[in-house]
């Protein structure tokens, strides 16, 4: 069955740095685009980063272009988030995600938890 499994999070300090990584199986993570979303208490859930099949394309959120990176290794079904420069209003819950092709359904990990805070 299809699993995701997050991990990587933790406290930081503002201005530190934290790189997750997401391993996946399951399916064929090759094809498939994915992607890095993440809810901080009392809000909804917001699209971070995305990343295509081949790694070849990203895309932000405008408020983490410049300080995080997707990317992800296809050999090792992983994608990963390295963030720098983190800032108290980037803790929150940081999930990874893709959206079957055939069903359209979302698949979610179980999220791992990043605080910035000193």
């Amino acid at each position: 069955q299809v699993q995701l499994v997050e991990s990587g999070g933790g406290l930081v300090q503002p201005g530190g740095s934290l790189t997750l990584s997401c391993a996946a199986s399951g399916f064929t993570f090759s094809t498939y685009a994915m992607n890095w979303y993440r809810q901080a208490p009392g809000k909804e859930r917001e699209l971070v980063a995305s990343i295509t099949s081949t790694g070849g394309g990203t895309n932000y959120a405008d408020s983490m272009k410049g300080r995080f990176t997707i990317s992800r290794d296809n050999a090792k079904d992983t994608v990963y988030l390295q963030m720098n420069s983190l800032k108290p209003e980037d803790t929150a819950v940081y999930y990874c995600n893709f959206v079957g092709r055939i069903t359209g359904s979302n698949y979610w990990g179980q999220g791992t938890q990043v605080t910035v805070s000193s």
